[in-house]
């Protein structure tokens, strides 16, 4: 049996959130450019479900055919040597302002053989200190996880743009990639690397215990990235905010795994935005979900 069994329906919005639509149709997607932003990617952090899907998703799409681009951080529990990382010199260099702060942007470069496919990792050395923790430890120990996802979201879309890459989507997973929905539609909007490209963003039940710091909403600014626009959301900058921070500058989101927070789903589904609720094995679910959001041309 083949790992990813053919799916033959996807949900679609209801005043229940999900309905199954049945069809007999056979999804024929174009080749598309897949930029996967992922918080955890095995091998290199401790397996989990977000960490299996971070290496597995993209060596599937790769597999059927799709342009793959792979960005996690570096956390500083990643053993550098094990893992055979190393610095990309052409890519590094740039120094990113957050809060009228210069940050040095490391990048650097892996591949797991196994899977056939590269890992981009964005490092600093203040942002991603060196260690021996696990990475829920450097998460809930760390007082500016708000400077960091940001770091990390733009640090992501500035190495894409020097790659002269431009993806049709852009796929986010866990919370630290929740900052690069608003950004592609604000910041980066005109961007020839990003001007067509369309966000999904993956809910995972794993939440982040602390909230962000209160100097989140300044730490934002960046070009039209304001802290005026996120005048609606609460100072104290949560889990659940993140997430409908992420869901307000998608054009689609995917249950991915069960548990997930129904209040999330809801005000996903109340602003129209396609949903695709959970499955367990979802790699054809995933690809039409991608053709939904951003159809092939005929």
């Amino acid at each position: 049996m083949s790992l990813f069994p053919k799916i033959t329906h996807f949900m679609m919005i209801s005043e229940e959130f999900f309905v199954p639509l049945q069809s007999t149709k056979t999804y024929k997607m174009a080749k598309k450019k897949i930029l996967f932003i992922n918080q955890e990617i095995a091998p290199y952090v401790p397996d989990s479900a977000m960490a299996h899907m971070g290496q597995v998703l993209p060596q599937t799409m790769q597999e059927k055919g799709h342009e793959i681009r792979t960005f996690m951080p570096k956390w500083g529990n990643i053993n550098e040597r094990r893992g055979q990382l190393h610095e990309v010199q052409r890519l590094s260099g740039m120094n990113l302002i957050i809060d009228d702060t210069d940050h040095p942007l490391i990048i650097k470069v892996a591949s797991i053989p196994s899977a056939h496919i590269s890992i981009y990792f964005i490092d600093n050395d203040d942002y991603f200190i060196k260690g021996q923790m696990s990475t829920e430890e450097m998460i809930e120990g760390y007082e500016e996880n708000g400077e960091r996802a940001i770091f990390f979201a733009r640090g992501v879309l500035e190495t894409v743009k020097k790659l002269r890459w431009a993806p049709d989507i852009i796929h986010c997973q866990g919370w630290m990639s929740a900052i690069v929905p608003i950004y592609i539609k604000t910041a980066y909007h005109d961007e020839p690397s990003f001007a067509n490209t369309k966000v999904v963003t993956s809910l995972f039940a794993k939440s982040l215990k602390k909230n962000l710091e209160q100097t989140f909403k300044n730490s934002v600014e960046f070009r039209d990235a304001t802290a005026e626009i996120l005048k609606g959301y609460k100072d104290d900058f949560d889990f659940e905010e993140l997430n409908k921070l992420a869901i307000d500058y998608s054009d689609g989101i995917i249950a991915a795994e069960e548990g997930i927070s129904k209040d999330l789903l809801k005000y996903a589904a109340d602003k129209n935005i396609p949903i695709l609720d959970y499955v367990e094995d979802y790699a054809d679910a995933y690809e039409a979900f991608y053709e939904k959001i951003c159809p092939s041309e005929e």
